[in-house]
């Protein structure tokens, strides 16, 4: 049995849900990026008290660990770092690109292709990976300056399933055969099986070493 606690403040939403063994039990969901510090605490009292459990009945903490928004991947990770550490229970640190692709693939029915998650990180900048069929990484989470060449590498013959808040910037000007805009909605349901999973195998971030994934340099401009 495990009671797992999940954190994602990396996009445009964010979300704290609670989770046993996979299911997720609630959630709660703000939509104003400004305001994710000030939701989080609070609706991470909500979610525990709806569900009748208080904090120290959690067996671990999971955060989503990026790319995304700057202030979001700060403020997620130290509310996640804080109730582990205080806890002394283990924090689980997810991908956002992988809780990405892993929620169209599954509404997708897991079809044939590539899934490429693609965050808006301002001007012509993308954050992205990629991801096959079954989900298996094949490139690792980076900052991508889209042209109507991005993903090249990828067989021309093959699907390129594409999703997320600068989805549009590649569509707008690919040139490329079997490029599919996925609508994309949240990742907290799929949060809820990663983490229940790293759970059970014992994948666990290094507390005092754990830091988000931001991709690039911060800048200001």
């Amino acid at each position: 049995m495990s009671l797992i606690l999940n954190i994602d403040s990396s996009l445009q939403e964010s979300s704290v849900s609670i989770a046993r063994d996979g299911s997720m039990l609630h959630h709660l969901t703000n939509s104003s990026q400004k305001d994710h510090a000030a939701f989080l605490h609070k609706a991470i009292d909500e979610v525990l008290k709806n569900m009748g459990f208080t904090a120290e009945n959690l067996d671990a903490i999971a955060v989503t660990a990026g790319p995304g928004s700057y202030t979001g991947l700060r403020v997620g990770f130290a509310a996640a770092k804080g109730l582990s550490y205080a806890l002394a229970k283990p924090l689980i640190s997810i991908s956002t690109t992988e809780a990405m692709a892993k929620a169209v693939w599954t509404a997708n029915g897991k079809q044939s292709g590539y899934y490429c998650p693609m965050i808006d990180a301002r001007r012509n900048e993308v954050y992205t990976a990629i991801y096959d069929a079954d989900m298996q990484e094949i490139t690792a989470p980076h900052a991508m300056i889209v042209t109507s060449e991005s993903y090249s590498s990828l067989p021309a013959t093959e699907n390129i399933f594409i999703f997320g808040s600068g989805a549009e910037k590649f569509k707008n000007i690919c040139v490329r055969p079997n490029v599919l805009l996925k609508e994309y909605r949240e990742i907290f349901s799929t949060l809820a099986s990663i983490s229940f999973k790293k759970f059970k195998d014992k994948k666990f971030a290094d507390l005092m070493n754990a830091v988000p994934v931001y991709a690039k340099e911060f800048y200001t401009g």
